[in-house]
Protein backbone atom coordinates (compact mmCIF):
# COMPACT_ATOMS: atom_id res chain seq x y z
CA UNK A 1 0.00 0.00 0.00
CA UNK A 2 2.53 2.51 0.82
CA UNK A 3 4.05 1.65 -2.79
CA UNK A 4 1.38 2.22 -4.44
CA UNK A 5 -0.12 5.44 -2.65
CA UNK A 6 3.69 7.13 -3.06
CA UNK A 7 2.94 6.57 -7.22
CA UNK A 8 2.07 9.99 -8.42
CA UNK A 9 -0.26 8.09 -10.52
CA UNK A 10 -2.26 7.80 -7.64
CA UNK A 11 -2.18 9.39 -4.49
CA UNK A 12 1.51 10.59 -4.37
CA UNK A 13 1.76 10.68 -1.20
CA UNK A 14 3.30 8.99 1.89
CA UNK A 15 0.84 7.64 4.90
CA UNK A 16 0.85 5.81 7.19
CA UNK A 17 -0.67 2.10 8.46
CA UNK A 18 -1.48 0.82 12.07
CA UNK A 19 -1.87 -3.04 11.79
CA UNK A 20 -3.57 -4.89 14.32
CA UNK A 21 -2.68 -8.64 14.62
CA UNK A 22 -5.41 -10.99 15.38
CA UNK A 23 -5.17 -14.62 15.77
CA UNK A 24 -8.44 -16.28 16.88
CA UNK A 25 -12.31 -16.66 16.73
CA UNK A 26 -15.12 -16.81 19.46
CA UNK A 27 -14.32 -20.65 20.22
CA UNK A 28 -10.35 -19.95 19.99
CA UNK A 29 -9.91 -21.58 16.76
CA UNK A 30 -6.68 -20.79 15.09
CA UNK A 31 -8.05 -17.57 12.48
CA UNK A 32 -4.63 -15.36 12.03
CA UNK A 33 -5.82 -12.15 10.20
CA UNK A 34 -4.68 -8.75 10.38
CA UNK A 35 -6.86 -5.34 10.71
CA UNK A 36 -5.09 -2.52 8.95
CA UNK A 37 -6.56 1.26 9.27
CA UNK A 38 -4.94 3.80 6.88
CA UNK A 39 -5.97 7.53 7.24
CA UNK A 40 -7.52 8.81 3.58
CA UNK A 41 -4.88 10.39 2.69
CA UNK A 42 -1.16 11.43 3.04
CA UNK A 43 1.24 13.72 3.47
CA UNK A 44 3.48 14.97 0.39
CA UNK A 45 6.86 13.69 -0.57
CA UNK A 46 8.69 17.15 0.91
CA UNK A 47 6.42 17.19 3.84
CA UNK A 48 4.76 20.48 2.86
CA UNK A 49 1.17 19.55 2.70
CA UNK A 50 -1.83 16.79 3.29
CA UNK A 51 -3.21 14.95 0.07
CA UNK A 52 -6.89 13.55 0.62
CA UNK A 53 -7.89 10.87 -1.17
CA UNK A 54 -10.79 10.92 -3.40
CA UNK A 55 -14.27 10.45 -1.71
CA UNK A 56 -15.22 6.80 -1.08
CA UNK A 57 -11.87 5.33 -3.02
CA UNK A 58 -8.11 5.37 -1.29
CA UNK A 59 -6.25 3.42 -3.84
CA UNK A 60 -6.70 0.73 -6.80
CA UNK A 61 -7.91 -2.14 -5.34
CA UNK A 62 -7.00 -4.38 -8.36
CA UNK A 63 -3.21 -2.45 -8.61
CA UNK A 64 -3.20 -3.27 -5.00
CA UNK A 65 -3.94 -7.07 -5.54
CA UNK A 66 -1.86 -7.43 -7.98
CA UNK A 67 1.39 -6.12 -6.34
CA UNK A 68 0.57 -7.70 -3.10
CA UNK A 69 0.37 -10.97 -4.97
CA UNK A 70 3.44 -10.64 -6.54
CA UNK A 71 5.60 -9.69 -3.00
CA UNK A 72 3.98 -12.68 -1.11
CA UNK A 73 4.70 -15.28 -3.94
CA UNK A 74 8.14 -14.08 -4.10
CA UNK A 75 8.83 -14.10 -0.12
CA UNK A 76 7.24 -17.57 -0.04
CA UNK A 77 9.41 -18.52 -2.59
CA UNK A 78 12.18 -16.92 -0.17
CA UNK A 79 11.27 -19.22 2.48
CA UNK A 80 11.44 -22.16 0.56
CA UNK A 81 14.57 -21.57 -0.24
CA UNK A 82 15.89 -21.02 2.55
CA UNK A 83 14.01 -24.12 4.25
CA UNK A 84 11.95 -22.17 6.35
CA UNK A 85 8.74 -23.91 5.24
CA UNK A 86 7.36 -27.09 6.33
CA UNK A 87 4.58 -29.68 4.68
CA UNK A 88 2.59 -32.73 5.88
CA UNK A 89 -0.04 -35.24 5.26
CA UNK A 90 -0.97 -34.38 1.49
CA UNK A 91 0.92 -31.44 0.77
CA UNK A 92 4.30 -33.07 2.04
CA UNK A 93 5.20 -33.56 -1.61
CA UNK A 94 5.56 -29.70 -1.83
CA UNK A 95 8.99 -29.83 -0.04
CA UNK A 96 10.36 -30.67 -3.18
CA UNK A 97 11.73 -27.61 -4.93
CA UNK A 98 10.27 -28.71 -8.29
CA UNK A 99 7.17 -29.55 -6.87
CA UNK A 100 6.32 -26.08 -4.98
CA UNK A 101 7.46 -24.48 -8.37
CA UNK A 102 4.85 -26.62 -10.27
CA UNK A 103 1.95 -25.79 -7.49
CA UNK A 104 2.75 -21.72 -7.89
CA UNK A 105 1.73 -20.78 -11.95
CA UNK A 106 -1.93 -21.25 -11.13
CA UNK A 107 -1.98 -19.10 -7.97
CA UNK A 108 -0.47 -16.38 -10.12
CA UNK A 109 -2.98 -16.79 -12.40
CA UNK A 110 -5.96 -16.21 -9.94
CA UNK A 111 -6.84 -12.52 -9.04
CA UNK A 112 -6.30 -11.80 -5.77
CA UNK A 113 -8.65 -9.73 -4.15
CA UNK A 114 -7.95 -6.56 -1.83
CA UNK A 115 -10.65 -5.47 0.34
CA UNK A 116 -10.62 -2.01 1.42
CA UNK A 117 -13.45 0.25 2.47
CA UNK A 118 -14.36 3.17 4.81
CA UNK A 119 -15.63 1.85 7.62
CA UNK A 120 -19.85 1.90 7.96
CA UNK A 121 -19.92 3.26 11.69
CA UNK A 122 -17.34 5.32 10.99
CA UNK A 123 -13.40 5.68 12.53
CA UNK A 124 -14.79 5.76 16.09
CA UNK A 125 -16.29 2.14 15.61
CA UNK A 126 -13.32 0.53 14.27
CA UNK A 127 -10.90 1.94 16.55
CA UNK A 128 -13.00 0.83 19.41
CA UNK A 129 -13.19 -2.67 18.19
CA UNK A 130 -9.72 -3.04 17.52
CA UNK A 131 -8.92 -1.93 21.02
CA UNK A 132 -10.83 -4.60 22.73
CA UNK A 133 -8.37 -7.06 20.89
CA UNK A 134 -4.32 -5.34 21.57
CA UNK A 135 -4.16 -6.42 25.15
CA UNK A 136 -6.67 -9.63 25.70
CA UNK A 137 -5.56 -12.94 25.70
CA UNK A 138 -8.15 -15.34 23.36
CA UNK A 139 -10.90 -16.11 26.35
CA UNK A 140 -11.93 -13.42 29.07
CA UNK A 141 -12.67 -15.20 32.65
CA UNK A 142 -16.09 -13.93 32.11
CA UNK A 143 -17.01 -16.72 29.35
CA UNK A 144 -16.08 -19.27 31.06
CA UNK A 145 -18.81 -21.38 33.21
CA UNK A 146 -17.35 -24.74 34.47
CA UNK A 147 -14.03 -26.71 35.21
CA UNK A 148 -14.82 -30.32 35.74
CA UNK A 149 -13.72 -33.38 35.37
CA UNK A 150 -15.77 -33.64 31.61
CA UNK A 151 -12.73 -30.24 30.85
CA UNK A 152 -13.57 -26.93 30.29
CA UNK A 153 -16.74 -25.01 29.37
CA UNK A 154 -17.59 -22.14 28.12
CA UNK A 155 -19.91 -19.64 26.04
CA UNK A 156 -18.59 -18.56 22.84
CA UNK A 157 -20.94 -17.15 19.96
CA UNK A 158 -21.46 -19.01 16.46
CA UNK A 159 -21.44 -16.28 13.95
CA UNK A 160 -23.16 -18.64 11.43
CA UNK A 161 -26.26 -18.16 12.95
CA UNK A 162 -28.90 -15.39 13.83
CA UNK A 163 -30.58 -14.29 16.83
CA UNK A 164 -30.09 -15.86 20.35
CA UNK A 165 -28.98 -18.97 18.22
CA UNK A 166 -25.90 -17.25 17.94
CA UNK A 167 -25.11 -17.61 21.61
CA UNK A 168 -23.52 -21.36 22.40
CA UNK A 169 -21.98 -23.21 24.51
CA UNK A 170 -19.14 -25.78 24.35
CA UNK A 171 -17.14 -27.74 26.75
CA UNK A 172 -13.64 -29.04 25.65
CA UNK A 173 -11.57 -31.93 27.39
CA UNK A 174 -8.68 -29.86 29.09
CA UNK A 175 -5.76 -30.46 26.99
CA UNK A 176 -7.55 -29.36 23.82
CA UNK A 177 -8.54 -26.19 25.67
CA UNK A 178 -5.07 -25.65 26.99
CA UNK A 179 -4.14 -26.38 23.06
CA UNK A 180 -6.38 -23.46 21.91
CA UNK A 181 -5.18 -21.16 24.35
CA UNK A 182 -1.74 -21.32 23.36
CA UNK A 183 -2.15 -20.86 19.48
CA UNK A 184 -2.67 -17.61 20.68
CA UNK A 185 -0.02 -16.81 22.92
CA UNK A 186 2.84 -14.88 20.82
CA UNK A 187 6.34 -15.37 20.53
CA UNK A 188 9.03 -13.57 23.25
CA UNK A 189 9.30 -10.51 20.82
CA UNK A 190 6.71 -10.84 18.55
CA UNK A 191 4.00 -7.69 18.03
CA UNK A 192 0.64 -7.73 17.79
CA UNK A 193 0.21 -3.85 16.77
CA UNK A 194 3.03 -2.46 14.11
CA UNK A 195 3.13 0.80 12.34
CA UNK A 196 4.36 1.65 8.99
CA UNK A 197 5.06 4.60 6.90
CA UNK A 198 4.18 8.11 8.58
CA UNK A 199 3.24 6.35 11.90
CA UNK A 200 6.07 4.71 11.97
CA UNK A 201 9.25 5.42 14.36
CA UNK A 202 11.98 5.20 11.60
CA UNK A 203 11.76 6.72 8.19
CA UNK A 204 13.89 6.43 4.88
CA UNK A 205 17.02 8.26 4.65
CA UNK A 206 16.59 12.02 3.62
CA UNK A 207 12.25 11.15 5.10
CA UNK A 208 12.47 13.06 8.80
CA UNK A 209 10.17 11.22 11.32
CA UNK A 210 6.81 13.26 11.12
CA UNK A 211 7.21 14.71 14.82
CA UNK A 212 10.40 15.63 13.95
CA UNK A 213 9.27 17.25 10.68
CA UNK A 214 6.89 19.22 13.00
CA UNK A 215 9.81 20.07 14.86
CA UNK A 216 12.01 21.54 12.38
CA UNK A 217 8.47 23.94 11.19
CA UNK A 218 8.37 25.17 14.62
CA UNK A 219 11.90 26.35 14.51
CA UNK A 220 11.24 27.71 11.48
CA UNK A 221 8.91 30.03 12.27
CA UNK A 222 10.29 31.42 15.14
CA UNK A 223 13.46 32.11 12.85
CA UNK A 224 15.78 29.24 14.26
CA UNK A 225 16.67 27.67 11.36
CA UNK A 226 19.20 24.79 11.72
CA UNK A 227 19.52 24.64 15.39
CA UNK A 228 19.76 21.97 17.38
CA UNK A 229 16.26 20.99 19.00
CA UNK A 230 15.38 21.48 22.32
CA UNK A 231 14.03 18.80 25.27
CA UNK A 232 10.18 19.50 24.01
CA UNK A 233 11.16 19.17 20.27
CA UNK A 234 13.35 16.20 21.38
CA UNK A 235 10.08 14.62 23.45
CA UNK A 236 7.75 15.69 20.82
CA UNK A 237 9.79 13.52 18.01
CA UNK A 238 9.98 10.55 20.51
CA UNK A 239 5.95 10.99 21.26
CA UNK A 240 5.34 10.12 17.59
CA UNK A 241 7.98 7.50 16.45
CA UNK A 242 6.23 4.20 16.89
CA UNK A 243 8.44 0.61 16.62
CA UNK A 244 8.27 -0.67 13.31
CA UNK A 245 8.65 -3.96 12.53
CA UNK A 246 7.73 -5.50 8.90
CA UNK A 247 5.32 -8.59 8.76
CA UNK A 248 4.72 -10.91 6.14
CA UNK A 249 1.25 -12.04 7.22
CA UNK A 250 -1.74 -13.25 5.11
CA UNK A 251 -4.31 -15.63 4.67
CA UNK A 252 -5.99 -16.95 1.68
CA UNK A 253 -4.77 -14.65 -0.41
CA UNK A 254 -6.47 -11.68 0.94
CA UNK A 255 -5.42 -8.54 2.60
CA UNK A 256 -7.95 -6.90 4.77
CA UNK A 257 -7.73 -3.11 5.45
CA UNK A 258 -9.85 -0.90 7.34
CA UNK A 259 -9.84 2.44 5.80
CA UNK A 260 -10.30 5.11 8.33
CA UNK A 261 -11.58 8.98 7.07
CA UNK A 262 -12.67 11.45 9.62
CA UNK A 263 -11.96 15.01 7.29
CA UNK A 264 -9.46 16.16 4.97
CA UNK A 265 -6.88 17.09 6.84
CA UNK A 266 -4.71 15.13 9.32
Amino acid sequence: MLTIAADPRHLGARFGITAVLHTWGSAMTHHPHVHMIVPGGGITPDGSRWISSRPAFLLPVRVLGKLFRRLFLTRLLALHDAGRLAFFGSMAHLAERRAFLRHLPPVRKKRWVVYAKAPFAGPEAVLAYLSRYTHRVAISSSRLIAFDASGVTFRYKDYRRDGADRRQVMTLATDEFIRRFLLHVLPHGFHRIRHYGLLAGSAPQGQPRAGARTAERRRADRGVSGAAPGRHHRAEAQRSGLSAFIPVLAAGGYAIPDISRRSKSP
